[in-house]
């Protein structure tokens, strides 16, 4: 039992990493800083796109440690992978991520 918790804690950690690296190598483009992040994300924040319009949301890091969350990041390794240049996509509806963000914040 304790190896899979293990496991499963690591797993999670390497998730975070690379959505953290992600974050940070978003290049130089308009409107992101010389070290590659956006300049309207304030720090300790990052953005991500939810719903079939992909509507902007920042999030604090914070989240990246609920569980709900980490799911949700999870399924949008699986759909959308995090190797591309659009940010990190939630695959859910935007009540859905609205509820659950909100409940995150109490």
């Amino acid at each position: 039992m304790a190896i899979r918790k293990s496991n499963k804690l690591h797993q999670n950690a390497l998730v975070l990493k690379q959505i953290l690296k992600r974050c940070s190598s978003l290049g130089k483009k308009h409107g992101y800083d010389d070290y590659g992040l956006p300049l309207d994300v304030p720090k300790g924040h990052f953005a991500v796109y939810v719903g079939e319009n992909r509507t902007r949301y920042i999030v604090p890091i914070s989240f990246l440690t609920h569980p709900q969350f980490q799911s949700l990041l999870r399924q949008a390794e699986e759909e959308f992978g995090f190797d591309h240049d659009m940010g990190i996509t939630i695959p859910c509806e935007e009540v859905v991520f609205r509820s659950l963000t909100s409940s995150m914040i109490r």
